[in-house]
């Protein structure tokens, strides 16, 4: 029986492999015949995808790589109970507050035709024909709005961020998209990518935006030591005037009483010695705390190891125009093949299913 089986099994199988070479011989056939079309097809799709290509401006990509580094956690850039680690520093980059503090960062452009803010060269920046089309509805509304109120021109050179004008509102949604950050939990490296129109714009804000997260982190780690030591040099200059006072008095009062070896006087002489030797002690106890305290507003400072810095960018980033071009073709050339091979057929099919009850009701 089982030799029956097997016998059965192979007799089935080339049968199937011969209707599968059928299958694929028919749809080469089918395709062959409409060739002609797959030819229109594929040269409309070059024309669309050159237009494409053509439409999307330029863009260059800039990464810096920062490592964290402290000496008590590389981590949390200090002791485990501060609020601000490094994985809170891509939420640190787009938070608003930081985004304004880049709009009057200074750009040249790489041929030096645009030299202004940042704010500003964001209109300089190209963007494609569709979303300038899309945008015209947003155009026209601002326009019509503008006629009936000034407030909001008056008030667009104003940076709250509480309160964002609609267009610094696009600017700073604009900036959030072109500027990440992203941290490697494990290592604590972070990248930060910068992606504009121009490389050497994309350079110098890359470059803004390292120097500001280090400032803004270090400002964090070192406020509570540097209101602590502002607190000691206010204390250390008053318990230096009172032992100044003290010692002053007693050199004043040894002048004047040269050789007096009254027992009234001794006692005076060794009131203002304690006084002054006391007064002398609190100032030395603050001077120290005060050196403690400055150190620790050293040691506070976080350490930024700039593993790969900024630098101009010689080639655009993202998808090659050569690329694109080949995608559309691909494209138009995979969806005329599915009409041909299955699509005309269900379609034709499907019509044929819809007309075939009124044709019997016709009949009747």
């Amino acid at each position: 029986m089982a030799e029956d089986k097997n016998y059965t099994n192979n007799t089935e199988r080339p049968r199937e492999d011969e209707e599968l070479e059928i299958d694929l011989m028919e749809y080469v056939r089918k395709l062959w015949a409409a060739r002609k079309m797959l030819l229109k097809v594929a040269g409309i799709g070059a024309i669309v995808g050159v237009i494409i290509a053509l439409s999307i401006p330029k863009q260059y990509t800039v990464e810096v790589t920062l490592s964290p580094e402290s000496g008590k956690s590389g981590m949390s850039l200090g002791s485990e109970a501060d609020a601000l680690n490094v994985s809170l520093f891509p939420d640190i980059v787009a938070s608003t507050p930081f985004i304004l503090e880049l709009f009057n960062a200074h750009v040249t452009t790489l041929d030096g035709e645009v030299d202004t803010t940042f704010v500003a060269y964001l209109d300089e920046q190209k963007a494609p024909w569709w979303g300038a089309v899309m945008g015209l509805p947003g155009v026209a509304i601002g326009g019509v709005k503008s006629l009936f109120s000034d407030k909001e021109e008056e008030e667009g050179n104003r940076l709250d961020p509480f309160h964002l004008t609609e267009d610094q509102a696009k600017k700073v949604e604009a900036m959030r998209k072109a500027i990440t950050a992203d941290v490697d939990k494990k290592t604590g490296i972070t990248t930060v990518t910068v992606t504009l129109q121009d490389p050497m714009v994309t350079a110098a804000i890359t470059d803004t935006v390292v120097v500001k997260l280090q400032e803004y982190i270090t400002a964090y780690r070192v406020s509570k030591a540097q209101q602590d030591c502002a607190y000691l040099e206010q204390l250390y200059k008053e318990r230096q005037q009172e032992y100044y006072v003290a010692q002053q008095n007693y050199a004043n009062y040894m002048d004047a009483n040269k050789g007096v070896v009254l027992q009234s006087a001794l006692t005076e002489r060794e009131r203002l010695q304690n006084d002054m030797n006391l007064a002398y002690q609190v100032y030395s106890q603050v001077a120290t705390q005060l050196q403690v305290a400055r150190a620790k507003v050293q040691e506070a400072k976080p350490v930024f190891a700039v593993v790969e810095p900024a630098s101009v960018p010689l080639l655009p980033s993202g998808t090659s125009k050569k690329v694109i071009l080949v995608g559309f073709i691909f494209l138009a050339v995979a969806g005329a093949s599915a009409w041909i091979l299955f699509g005309r057929e269900f379609f034709e099919n499907l019509k044929a299913g819809l007309n075939a009850p009124q044709e019997g009701m016709e009949k009747k």
